[in-house]
């Protein structure tokens, strides 16, 4: 019986696992702070785009910093800063896993949390690098890919190359020259240069985040409540955030648009700065005269949603489509599939449920939603604007309040996608150049100890499945059967190396060479206007200006030599009535040069009197001195 009991218990066990594994991630990166230009490459397509601010981020999606550009990415327990000419892949990105590719410019990662089962690993055509505790790490690729450096300024990493493993410790820099038989060279850390100094800037203003008393750390995109908002105390949900200059009749989920992200569907990107945690965590609530955002359990790590709405259709609303915020203790049904765990995850950690409701057995057209009659809660557009990520605020249709009651709640946005539901409408009139890395950038293989997971089927071979599939995501069964059927491109190269026990590190060489060209090229342009996201007196300056990163390199102070030129000056030291006790104070006279040079009155004096003719008084004189003579004889 006791057997049985065991076998029961480890069957249901492992069917939970299973199902928990064809979940969706709790995790997603978001592009926090935009300065110059970058762009980025959605998994599943072929074509880059102007990087969205504020999109969601996941497995397969790549990453591209423009010359004279940065970029910050937010992934919760981990802040990544991409500098100047800087490619990047998530290899995966899940709720315990963080593998990047990285074959070309500089990534500095702060991380903030590493528990017992994450991992964060940098793969590189040189080598691969793992954090193993919290701290600050930066790796730089030369675009070349002939020199790698690993950095540590604070915890402790593992590197491994082709043929050996090092534990780089706080303090040090590994150079790493060669990909099939390299050269291992340890040195001190040399002195921030002007991207670590803008990223230990931002940390800082995270940390001091008045934010994060309310809300957990790893909810990515809580800093920027700080600047655009404030905290209230209410007495029916207790601490809410209200945004700042939100316009007369501004409702949640209005100002944005709707992309087709894998594996989640129809995902909400909000043009606001502050837009992305309302957007993805919390409930909202219309309070007295405003709203208001109300945020999970503060101890909870929350995750991530790809809009907390319900959905209404119908005649009521011109056959388009509409929507409204869920409000606090309302359940959120996802439209993709997922296990009775993540349900009550991804329900627990963004609100408080009512003991009384069963999470798993949710009819939403049920449902008293407290929303639906909020003042201009209930946002639609029609189905074209919705399925082609154009801006909702320029295409919304007007929903009178009787229709708004009326309009019936339905399960999902019953809207197949298209590839223009991939990325963000283009403005009018925007540049039709995107920049992109050079293709041998974005072929280069790269060194790993974890093997990635297969590449993304890509949107063109699961267009007609969608199309079949009533506007939900295809499950992972699916997605297998696509992939066997029709094997998708190989993602470039993964050379995969066994896990080694770490040597002893080459005996550091003092401190560290001068930083390679690659972080401020002379040559490269002057970098554009920057994105109107972050204040200007938070924005670093470009990496192509490397002043602050090359201080030893300015030789002016030294070689100039006007502090020392008073010694050459001889007409001061030429004089030596300066010297004379009875005119002691000439010598601090400012300017002595000129009066040294006035020699005319000493030859005056020395002009003969007898070469001038004789004055009145000389010849009354002799005239005098002759009649006395006179008067003698």
């Amino acid at each position: 019986m006791k057997f049985t009991q065991r076998l029961i218990l480890m069957t249901a066990a492992s069917v939970c696992l299973l199902a928990a594994q064809d979940d969706p991630p709790g995790r997603v990166a978001r592009m926090s702070y935009l300065y110059g230009t970058a762009s980025f490459l959605p998994a599943g397509v072929t074509d880059w785009a102007p990087a969205d601010y504020n999109r969601p981020l996941t497995s397969g999606d790549q990453v591209f910093v423009d010359f004279a550009g940065t970029v910050e990415l937010e992934t919760g327990a981990a802040v990544l800063r991409l500098g100047s000419a800087t490619a990047l892949e998530f290899l995966n990105l899940d709720d315990s896993n963080m593998q990047i590719r990285l074959t070309e410019g500089t990534l500095i990662i702060r991380l903030r949390r590493l528990g017992d089962q994450d991992s964060v690993e940098v793969d590189t055509p040189s080598l691969a690098f793992s954090p193993l505790r919290p701290g600050e790490y930066r790796i730089q690729v030369k675009p070349d890919a002939s020199l790698t450096t690993v950095t540590v300024r604070g915890g402790e990493g593992e590197l491994t190359g082709s043929n050996q493993a090092f534990t780089v410790h706080a303090g040090e820099q590994m150079q790493v020259t060669g990909a099939d038989q390299p050269n291992y060279q340890t040195f001190s850390a040399p002195p921030r240069d002007t991207l670590e100094n803008f990223a230990l800037q931002r940390d800082q203003q995270d940390d001091q985040s008045p934010s994060a008393r309310y809300v957990s750390r790893e909810m990515v995109g809580y800093q920027d409540l700080d600047k655009y908002g404030s905290w209230r105390d209410t007495p029916d949900y207790g601490a809410v955030w209200v945004p700042n200059g939100t316009p007369a009749g501004w409702a949640p989920y209005h100002n944005g648009h709707w992309v087709w992200q894998d594996p989640w569907g129809w995902t909400w990107v909000d043009d606001a700065p502050w837009g992305f945690a309302p957007a993805h965590y919390g409930r909202w609530a219309f309070v007295g005269n405003y709203w208001a955002w109300v945020p999970g359990p503060v101890a909870e790590r929350p995750v991530y949603a790809p809009a907390l709405v319900a959905w209404v259709g119908g005649g009521a609303i011109g056959g388009g489509v509409g929507w409204f915020p869920l409000g606090p203790r309302e359940v959120y049904v996802p439209t993709y599939h997922t296990s009775p765990a993540y349900l009550n995850r991804v329900n627990v950690t963004n609100t408080v449920i009512e003991n009384n409701i069963n999470i798993t057995n949710i009819n939403t057209t049920t449902i008293n939603y407290r929303n639906r009659t909020a003042p201009g809660a209930v946002t639609a557009v029609q189905q074209e604007a919705f399925a082609s990520a154009r801006p909702v605020q320029n295409a919304a249709i007007a929903v009178r309040p009787e229709a708004a009651r009326s309009a019936p709640v339905v399960a999902s946005a019953s809207i197949a996608p298209t590839r223009a539901s991939i990325v963000k409408a283009p403005a009018p009139g925007a540049a039709a150049h995107v920049a992109q890395p050079p293709p041998a950038v974005q072929s280069v293989a790269v060194i790993a100890k974890k093997t990635p997971p297969p590449p993304p089927v890509p949107f063109a071979q699961k267009q007609a499945a969608l199309s079949a599939n009533g506007g939900r995501p295809l499950d992972v069964k699916q997605v297998q059967q696509l992939r066997q059927s029709q094997p998708p491109p190989a993602r470039p190269q993964v050379r995969q190396v066994q896990a080694q026990a770490p040597s002893a590190a080459p005996p550091p060489r003092g401190p560290a060479p001068q930083a390679p060209a690659a972080q401020a090229p002379p040559q490269r342009p002057a970098a554009v206007t920057p994105a109107p996201v972050p204040p200007p007196q938070q924005r670093p300056a470009p990496e192509a200006r490397p002043t602050p990163q090359a201080p030893p390199s300015r030789p002016a102070p030294e070689a100039r030599p006007t502090p020392q030129a008073p010694p050459s000056r001889p007409a001061p030291e030429a004089r030596p009535a300066p010297q004379a006790p009875p005119q002691p104070t000439k010598e601090a006279a400012p300017t002595p040069a000129p009066q040294a040079q006035r020699p005319a009155p000493p030859p005056k004096a020395a002009t003969p009197p007898a070469a001038k003719p004789p004055s009145k008084d000389e010849k009354a004189g002799k005239k005098k001195e002759d009649k006395e003579k006179k008067d003698e004889k």
